[in-house]
């Protein structure tokens, strides 16, 4: 089966904040470290840290939730953040990410 993620990627704690949403967390996360893109947000503020996240079966309610959090006020997405992670651990940091390639 295939999931759908909404995500919030950080450069520190409490520093500034990207939410996004992908059909592959893996590889997605793995793009914002390279900075696979670098004139994008992520690349130009160093967001590379995965802070937060949340899975769906349905793109349609992935994207729809995006769009919700995109809409909150900073303080919201700050205390989402706190009760999922409330160190703001980097959550990619033991996953076994292969950094030779991109998809």
């Amino acid at each position: 089966m295939k999931f759908w993620n909404v995500y919030i990627m950080t450069n520190r704690p409490d520093g500034v904040l990207y939410v996004g949403v992908t059909d592959n967390l893996d590889e997605r996360v793995k793009e914002h470290k390279l900075k696979a893109f670098p004139q994008s947000f992520t690349a130009k503020y160093n967001c590379d840290k995965l802070v937060y996240f949340e899975q769906f079966e349905n793109g349609e309610e992935a994207v729809k939730r995006e769009k919700q959090m995109k809409k909150w006020k900073r303080a919201w997405k700050i205390n989402l953040i706190k009760e999922f992670n409330p160190n703001w651990v980097d959550i990619s940091l033991n996953w076994k990410l292969n950094y030779n390639k991109l998809r």
